[in-house]
């Protein structure tokens, strides 16, 4: 028996990870035939929708503080900003412009606005532009569920990794299940078993009263929804 984990004893920062399948990591197709290999399980899928509202309050993403991008822009601007404010300082007191604003002015005169180079320039620009603006309006930190504040003034979060790893706990609890693949996501909890005896409905049906019980024992602010797959393992040569 596997030692459950719920919001008073949170699990360990680990990725979920399963026994192999039996089938070699094929997936089934809806009627249940392995594919690629020629051999037939049995398979049923099954997805129930949670409440996604249980109590506490509505808490956001945590963001992400993204120090190496905003110290890299902060450089590079600084170093610029420096460099161009020197050279017009010098050319005020009555000394030349630096070599490199007088070649970059030539070659800006010079050259058209359809030129290769320019436009290439120019979108290179234009995408780290947009990579920072992307940067500035997402939190980031996709790894990390928010919990839900049921106190003033405290936030916590849940990492998908340890998520999985509770739910995979619950599910080889089960009766008649061999193996369990968890996959989390923010908004959708997908669970593949191997059940190797007992009616492929009786387990499932197990499965989903469990997982739900386990989903809402994670305190999270938005429960993903569940959904449950159960198959017989593949049949050997």
């Amino acid at each position: 028996m596997s030692e459950r984990h719920g919001p008073e004893h949170p699990a360990p920062r680990l990725p979920a990870t399963d026994p192999v399948e039996a089938d070699g990591g094929n997936p089934p197709d809806e009627k249940g035939e392995v594919l690629g290999l020629g051999r037939s399980a049995s398979s049923a899928a099954h997805d129930p929708v949670p409440s996604h509202q249980e109590g506490g309050g509505r808490a956001g993403r945590f963001w992400s503080a993204r120090r190496v991008p905003a110290a890299l822009l902060a450089l590079v601007v600084l170093g610029a900003g420096g460099l161009l404010l020197y050279d017009v300082a010098a050319v005020r007191a009555g000394r030349p412009a630096m070599q490199w604003r007088r070649s970059l002015a030539d070659e800006l005169a010079r050259r058209p606005l359809e030129n290769a180079w320019l436009l290439a320039a120019a979108a290179l620009a234009v995408a780290i532009g947009l990579w920072l603006l992307v940067l500035a309006v997402t939190p980031g930190l996709r790894g990390l569920l928010p919990m839900r504040r049921d106190r003033p003034g405290v936030r916590a979060a849940l990492d998908r990794s340890a998520a999985a790893l509770v739910l995979r706990d619950r599910a080889v609890e089960v009766s008649g299940v061999q193996s369990v693949r968890v996959r989390m996501g923010r908004g959708r909890a997908v669970v593949r078993a191997v059940s190797h005896f007992r009616e492929l409905d009786d387990v499932r049906a197990d499965l989903d009263t469990v997982l739900g019980t386990g989903i809402r024992e994670l305190g999270l602010a938005r429960p993903p929804s569940l959904s449950v797959h159960v198959r017989r393992p593949a049949k050997k040569r």
